[in-house]
């Protein structure tokens, strides 16, 4: 009886050596996961701004591969034994996840877009509560390069199938797109097979939201075919590459594409739509493919000054910059990529103005190169700050309770764009958020950051 006490003594001792500090790291990784998705919510970044991984909670069994298998780094955790969305925001929808969930307990995709005032209610051929008007790309909501280029590819087929059946008028366009980004080219390149008469319209040029890339980014697109060129074999690609495709495939077919002309109204007539551009321009066109993204128009910071040649909205190339002193002017994952290029040519004086105590929005990529670049003195931070005032050769802060002014020859802000949402409102095109009302669909509008 003896020995059978010790045995089980010894037993439980072995037991608990090996299970009591699992349980206390366990219970340590439980409140770090706790405590960031407290923080993400307290600062309404735990939504999604697209798709976004839906967990069946009934299938899941807590194993963590969706969490190591995220790029982004913080998107998920694991709370008590369930994997659960931390950081809504930062997920791009690259899927991984749910490619090595061994249960198939994840999926990515919108949800329901009825709460979803971000999000336009599209058919299956992705076409809007407009008839003639289908959206492709980023605006539907999707991201990624490969689902631009997939929906572009639907939508002028179904296009293609509608003409061929009857629905093709004289004398006017057959589809005209909005953007000339992935998903745009996509569908010109299809119309451009069918014979269809077809013309894009950008309000920059030929690239969409690639043009926004810092130079040399890298962009993960995952095998995809493209109209009239075939698979993009490689794994990743460079901004570089990517624009010098586009731009190839645009000459070489002779697409016709009318750069930095910015739509101003969309009005449906009886065999089509009359399309308006800020400039006083007029297209008639059976079938509108509104493909220009998210982002829409830069939102300005309304200072004195920022009408000077230097304010810039977007960075095209970092390495036309050397030897400048150069304030970036947000906090999110552009405005960071775009500091990080800038600090690392020859010369230059690079800061980061943002109006919260620290980066929130970004990549944990860009996290980690930024924090590194930072703790060098190779880009300085001005966090809880605004712009004041923009001078010729300087520029004016507020930090806390004190304003600054720092040389300056180049602003470049990155406070995000003015979703085209009102513009859509305007088209008739419904929104998810209507059916939760008017009110409160505006009201989550005004708080969703793009």
């Amino acid at each position: 009886m003896t020995e059978q006490i010790i045995i089980w003594a010894l037993a439980i001792l072995i037991i608990s050596a090996v299970f009591i500090p699992y349980l206390f790291k366990f219970r340590k990784t439980q409140k770090v996961f706790e405590e960031r998705k407290k923080e993400a919510s307290d600062l309404g970044i735990d939504q999604p701004r697209g798709q976004y991984p839906m967990i069946n909670r009934s299938l899941c069994i807590g194993c963590g591969a969706c969490v190591e298998a995220c790029p982004e780094g913080d998107v998920l955790g694991v709370v008590w034994g369930t994997a659960e969305v931390i950081n809504g925001e930062r997920c791009v929808g690259h899927a991984r996840c749910e490619v090595v969930c061994p249960v198939g307990a994840l999926k990515v995709g919108l949800g329901d877009v009825k709460s979803r005032p971000d999000i336009p209610v599209l058919s299956e051929m992705n076409e809007t509560s407009v008839p003639g008007i289908f959206i492709a790309g980023e605006l539907s909501g999707i991201s990624l390069i490969r689902h631009a280029i997939a929906q572009g590819t639907k939508v002028a087929n179904e296009i293609n199938r509608r003409t061929s059946n009857g629905y093709k008028v004289p004398n006017q366009y057959d589809m005209l797109i909005v953007g000339a980004g992935p998903a745009g080219v996509s569908a010109a390149l299809v119309a451009k097979q069918y014979g269809l008469k077809c013309v894009i319209l950008d309000q920059n040029d030929v690239g969409g939201t690639i043009l926004h890339y810092p130079r040399r980014k890298m962009v993960m697109t995952q095998p995809v075919e493209i109209p009239m060129h075939g698979k993009l074999t490689q794994s990743e690609y460079s901004k570089e590459e990517l624009l010098e495709l586009w731009q190839e495939l645009c000459q070489n077919n002779q697409l016709e594409i009318h750069a930095r002309q910015s739509v101003n109204k969309i009005i449906r007539t009886d065999d089509g739509h009359v399309v308006l551009t800020t400039d006083g321009l007029q297209y008639h066109t059976t079938n509108v493919v509104l493909a220009m993204g998210r982002r829409g128009t830069p939102r300005k910071l309304d200072v004195p000054g920022e009408d000077l040649p230097k304010v810039l909205y977007s960075l095209i190339d970092a390495q036309s910059y050397q030897n400048q002193h150069i304030l970036i002017v947000g906090g999110g994952d552009s405005a960071v990529e775009a500091a990080i290029g800038l600090a690392r040519q020859k010369g230059n004086t690079v800061s980061i103005s943002y109006r919260k105590n620290k980066f929130f929005r970004i990549k944990k990529k860009n996290e980690d190169k930024v924090t590194e670049l930072i703790k060098s003195k190779s880009i300085i931070p001005y966090f809880d700050s605004q712009v004041k005032e923009i001078k010729a050769k300087s520029i004016v802060i507020a930090c806390g309770n004190s304003v600054i002014e720092i040389p300056n020859d180049f602003v470049i802000i990155q406070a995000g764009g003015i979703p085209p949402y009102e513009m859509l409102k305007d088209i008739g095109i419904e929104l998810g958020g209507e059916s939760i009302g008017v009110a409160e669909a505006d009201r989550k509008l005004q708080t969703i950051s793009i």
